[in-house]
This record gives structure tokens, C-alpha cells and sequence, in this order.
């Protein structure tokens, strides 16, 4: 078996955990809109009288959500799901087109979350754009060499 550096598979692991995240996030969006009227009615009906504060705001984060932006949702993210997945295979493999996608994808996100780290700061959103400034240096610092 091959031996990989270090930092790709620290890179692979976030990845693939963000892949699961989202395909997780992908299949809640859309399972909450096949039930949105369940949902909307179990909301109507029980008091959840402050038992569990985060049901509270869950349900009335949904299910202020339109329907039609529930499946974008669901579906938006499924996609990145896959597309994240795509990339955490092709690195395990090390594949030039591989760096150049995650170089790409995580490029063009890096300018937002700065832009969003300005409109107000929060301990998720550094994390998120340390983590990406690291996983593009370090892509760009070991890019493969073109095979001759």
C-alpha cells in the first residue's frame, strides 16, 4: 500500500467529513419537505413549553422556509455532497484533476468568507476560512507534477 503524505490525508478525512455532512444536511432538507405539512401540523398542536429550546427554533427556522427553497436546498447540497466526495476520492488517488478542482472550488470560496468574516466575525466562520487558506496553500505548495 501506498504511502501518502500526511497533510492529503488530513485533507481526504475533512473532505469526506464534509461530505457526509452535507449529504446529511441534503437529506434532511428534502425529508422535512416531503413532511412539511406533518411537520407544520405537529408544530400547530404541541407546546413545547421551553422542554427543548432547539426543537423550537429548528421548527421555526423550517417551517418559515418556502418549500421551493427547502428543495433548492436539498438539492443544492446533495450535489455539493457529491461533488465533495468526487474530490476526496481523486485526492486519496492523487489525481492532478483532483487538486485542480478542490484548488478551484476552494479558491473562489475563499473571497466570500473573508467577505462574510467582515459583515460580522463568529468562531465557525475563521474556522472555516483557516481551514480552507490551509487545505489551498498546502495544495498549491505540493501540486503533482505533470506526468511525462
Amino acid at each position: 500500500m501506498k504511502k501518502r503524505p500526511l497533510g492529503l490525508v488530513v485533507i481526504v478525512l475533512y473532505k469526506t467529513f464534509t461530505a457526509l455532512l452535507l449529504m446529511a444536511t441534503s437529506i434532511a432538507l428534502l425529508l422535512t419537505l416531503k413532511n412539511y405539512q406533518n411537520l407544520e401540523a405537529f408544530s400547530d398542536d404541541y407546546v413545547l413549553e421551553g422542554k427543548s429550546i432547539i426543537i423550537d427554533w429548528l421548527l421555526n427556522k423550517v417551517l418559515n422556509l418556502n418549500p421551493r427553497t427547502l428543495a433548492f436546498s436539498g438539492i443544492g447540497a446533495g450535489v455539493y455532497a457529491i461533488v465533495t466526495s468526487i474530490e476526496a476520492v481523486g485526492l486519496w488517488y492523487e489525481k492532478r484533476w483532483a487538486h485542480v478542482l478542490v484548488l478551484g472550488l476552494v479558491g473562489i470560496s475563499i473571497p466570500p468568507e473573508i467577505y462574510e468574516l467582515i459583515r460580522g466575525f463568529s468562531t465557525i466562520k475563521i474556522l472555516i476560512l483557516v481551514l480552507n487558506l490551509a487545505v489551498f496553500g498546502y495544495l498549491f505548495r505540493n501540486f503533482p507534477k505533470h506526468p511525462k
